[in-house]
């Protein structure tokens, strides 16, 4: 049988009066466990209290929607405790090797809290520690749901710039050995002065040029005319020559006076170079595009995420809500026109910056899905008093009367499984109130508004000149 000192080294029992030691052996129950017993299963009503004299138990099981397990020593309280409104356990437990423990039953808590308020006081504190170890769990997973949705889109954002370039670059080689061979055999060539010029003057003037015909049936009657022109000429394996030369708008004239002035195969080597000049200009031209649009990516995922940045700072709203929808992108572009309506003052809020980002990117998620991909999403900032007001729209079916008392529950969700971790809104709320703010929805076909209050930073709020 436990004795009083076994009980006292126990940390949650440490130095309480021995009349309050004896009342609670008295009232709870000695068990032993082999290693491998169950001791508590995962749906059973939540009745009982553990405390840990000899050995190790196990707790495995879902947490916050996660698979976690824990290892209880000889001085750790575990199972239900006084206040806590857990009605059924939600994991496992199993000795991990021989056990004793204390089986305190839930019915006694009110009398425990009379009887022995500095224990239940240390109860409370080891509540807490739960919760926020359970909330740190469920926060992890809501960061990697967010990472989840959004990794293979900016995979895709990014892959798309990264192969263009990639192949720019290998047809620039091409192009860069086109343009060396036509040089050296323009260089074989008993030239006049005004002969170079006139080529350079074409090769320049082709290279600058940013006219490309309006349409595609204007770019192949345009392809036909030039490769019409340079048949004419004996030049009958240039019609690549002359699909390039339509897609930069060369008119045919233009290549007239060329003839003009040099002999075919001279003629013929200089439209080589013209166009190995043109060709690489506008690989050029795409690889800096290319990489520039990764740049910008990576620029707006530092940006999301605040790497490098001060946890907490003072945020622009509108710079957050554009970082986001230039994450959220690859959604958007898929049918989605976004509606702007920012208030032109920054409107700046005490942050944790990435939190923030996380409940743009929650709500305007779930309103894309809402309209199927395809709708008008409506962004809009205002100051109302000393808070910022963001209003994310959208002109999808709406939510349904039923459901919408329960939008803001953890683990709520309207969408089929695997489409969905019920934890978007909840985790929204969470941030908001976490920045002292406030969040409502107001919904009907055709018009769901989420809009989220924030109070602004002190930067931000002008000065009673008085």
């Amino acid at each position: 049988m436990a004795d009083k000192s076994e009980l006292l080294r126990v940390p949650a029992f440490a130095e309480l009066p021995d009349d309050q030691i004896a009342w609670f052996l008295n009232q709870a129950q000695e068990l032993h466990y082999k290693a491998g017993d169950t001791y508590l299963r995962q749906g059973t009503p939540a009745d009982s209290m553990f405390v840990i004299l000899d050995g190790q138990l196990e707790l495995h099981g879902e947490i916050g929607g996660e698979t976690a397990a824990f290892t209880m020593k000889a001085g750790d309280v575990t199972g239900v405790l006084p206040f806590s409104r857990m009605k059924q356990f939600t994991v496992n437990g199993r000795a991990a090797t021989d056990s004793r423990v204390l089986r305190f039953p839930a019915a006694l808590f009110p009398d425990l809290v009379q009887k022995m308020p500095e224990l239940a006081k240390r109860l409370v504190g080891l509540m807490s520690d739960r919760i926020r170890e359970t909330t740190r769990i469920e926060q992890q997973r809501d960061r990697l749901a967010a990472l989840g949705k959004l990794s293979a889109g900016l995979a895709h954002e990014l892959n798309n710039p990264a192969s263009a370039a990639k192949r720019a670059t290998s047809q620039l080689r091409d192009a860069l050995k086109k343009i060396k061979d036509a040089s050296l055999e323009l260089g074989r060539r008993d030239l006049t002065p005004a002969q170079r010029a006139e080529i350079e003057k074409l090769e320049i003037s082709f290279v600058q040029r940013d006219e490309p015909p309006s349409d595609t049936l204007a770019i192949s009657d345009l392809e036909e005319q030039l490769d019409s022109l340079l048949r004419s000429h004996g030049q009958s394996d240039l019609w690549q020559l002359a699909a390039d030369l339509a897609r930069k708008n060369i008119r045919p004239e233009v290549l007239d006076s060329l003839f003009a002035a040099l002999d075919a195969g001279t003629a013929r080597a200089a439209l080589v170079r013209i166009a190995a000049s043109v060709e690489i200009a506008g690989l050029l031209n795409e690889i800096e595009s290319s990489t520039s649009r990764i740049s910008d990516l990576v620029g707006a995922i530092k940006e999301y995420t605040y790497m490098d940045q001060a946890p907490v700072q003072n945020v622009d709203i509108v710079k957050s809500l554009e970082t986001t929808l230039t994450i959220l992108n690859h959604k958007l572009k898929r049918g989605v026109v976004v509606q702007r309506d920012y208030q032109r003052i920054p409107l700046l809020v005490n942050s944790f910056g990435s939190e923030l980002n996380q409940v743009w990117t929650n709500i305007i998620d779930n309103a894309i899905d809402a309209m199927g991909g395809k709708g008008e999403l409506r962004v809009r900032t205002y100051r109302e008093d000393d808070c910022v007001v963001v209003e994310i729209g959208d002109n999808g079916p709406g939510i349904s009367p039923e459901v919408k008392p329960h939008i803001f529950e953890p683990f709520f969700t309207t969408k089929g499984v695997g489409d969905g971790t019920g934890l978007g809104l909840d985790t929204v709320q969470r941030i908001v109130k976490k920045h002292r703010g406030s969040i409502q929805v107001t919904s009907q076909p055709g018009d769901t508004r989420f809009q989220v209050w924030l109070p602004l930073a002190e930067a931000a709020i002008p000065k009673d000149k008085n």
